[in-house]
């Protein structure tokens, strides 16, 4: 993937665990029932791509990440 694209996707990626953050700091509202949606998982799937995308990023840029053997 090129520079721009893996911006973009580490950004989405970025917005998207803060979103599912929030949605996940809420209170629970006993009248409507359980949530139906898992924010807290999707929230750590959301910081583990942006992750990846950093690294990537920087690999991008000329850094070198990972083993340091090679």
């Amino acid at each position: 993937m090129d520079l721009p694209t893996t911006l973009a996707i580490a950004l989405a990626a970025l917005l998207f665990a803060v979103f599912c953050g929030w949605r996940g700091a809420r209170p629970i509202n006993v009248l409507k029932g359980p949530r139906m949606m898992p924010w807290r998982p999707l929230m750590v799937a959301g910081a583990v791509v942006a992750l990846l995308m950093a690294a990537h990023v920087l690999n991008l840029l000329g850094m070198k990440t990972g083993d340091p053997r090679y």
